[in-house]
């Protein structure tokens, strides 16, 4: 049975969400009021998985995240508030090594998030197959961008996938790619609406290319990104004089997540005509795969994220399993191979 322990401040959410846990099947060995409080029960249970809340006193979750990975590395969910600070605090905290993230409807003391059980209850459990030290190989604050020599072919198009660990990677993607390399850059990773935008600002801010969040009807160009919006699929509606773009719409989940991988993947597949280079990273589900196969079936290149520096090992052994992954490589290394894909005469 998997063993949790719940750090939040508040009495009530920690009786919610153990209760909730326990519901689901996992045994909650512990409960913490802050995080000083959060470190020593990790320490003294070692449990699979940790729910850890952002705000609290003494010490907060941003804290309590890296005291806990440099003593007793251990898969932690944060649970954060649905807004912009909370937002911000939150990928702070995946920056520390938290593995990923569940918005608590409602605010910090949410009534509502009963009715979000078995979306909290599923997200610990995937966060208990995540592998804790994998974030150590991937420091996004002192990536380099990679070499800028020209030789690069026209119009290339980049689609990134990811969800359970993929932020800190993505950015460090991104942030290596030089912008003498004129890409079109598409971002699908699974994250709530509210969040998706604060990500593609760290993205603006930690790249030499101008990200924002995806917008239905928009056109980009190259030295352009865009994240898929949450709640939202982002599928390529065009292609023309090197712009892509982009339509946004709310059909149903695929593989139970909107926005889906697979949809900007095949989308781009069906429309992009010139040369195209398709990427999944760490993440838990098969999401990516059937868009890793339209790629390669439309003559593009396909990469996927190692074992060893995925967080969760689904998403990219998935793409893996269809034979048509062309090269496997490092969080490190998935930069300097996007831009082999794209060299003029390769």
């Amino acid at each position: 049975m998997t063993r949790a322990v719940v750090v939040d401040d508040s009495h009530f959410m920690r009786t919610v969400i153990s209760d909730i846990l326990e519901e689901g099947g996992i045994e909650v060995v512990a409960q913490a009021s802050d995080g000083e409080e959060g470190v020593e029960a990790v320490a003294d249970h070692d449990p699979d998985v940790v729910t850890m809340d952002v705000e609290m006193p003494r010490m907060n979750g941003i804290e309590a995240v890296e005291e806990i990975m440099a003593t007793n590395p251990t898969p932690i969910l944060m649970l954060s508030a649905h807004t912009e600070d909370g937002a911000d605090a939150t990928f702070e905290a995946l920056e520390k090594g938290a593995v990923d993230f569940l918005a608590k409807p409602g605010g910090e003391v949410s009534t509502e998030i009963s009715a979000h059980g078995d979306a909290l209850v599923e997200k610990v459990e995937s966060a208990t197959r995540a592998d804790p030290a994998s974030v150590e190989d991937v420091d996004t604050a002192d990536s380099d961008t990679l070499d800028t020599d020209h030789g690069y072919v026209e119009n290339p198009t980049l689609v990134v996938g990811a969800s359970t660990g993929g932020p800190r990677v993505v950015e460090r993607v991104l942030s290596s790619l030089p912008r003498a390399a004129d890409l079109r850059v598409l971002v699908v990773q699974h994250m709530p609406d509210g969040f998706t935008g604060r990500f593609a600002d760290r993205l603006d801010r930690r790249s030499e290319y101008d990200v924002r969040e995806a917008e239905d009807g928009i056109r980009i160009g190259g030295g352009e990104a865009v994240v898929a919006k949450g709640d939202y699929h982002m599928a390529v509606a065009g292609y023309g004089n090197g712009r892509l773009r982009i339509r946004l719409t709310q059909d149903e989940p695929l593989h139970g997540v909107r926005p889906a991988i697979d949809v900007t993947m095949e989308t781009a597949a069906e429309k992009v005509d010139g040369p195209l280079t398709g990427v999944v990273l760490t993440g838990m589900g098969s999401d990516g795969a059937a868009g890793i196969e339209a790629i390669k079936s439309a003559g593009g290149a396909t990469l996927a994220q190692d074992e060893e520096t995925s967080s969760v090992f689904g998403i990219p052994a998935r793409a893996i399993e269809t034979g048509c992954v062309d090269d496997v490589r490092s969080a490190d290394e998935i930069g300097k191979a996007i831009l082999d894909t794209i060299r003029d005469g390769r």
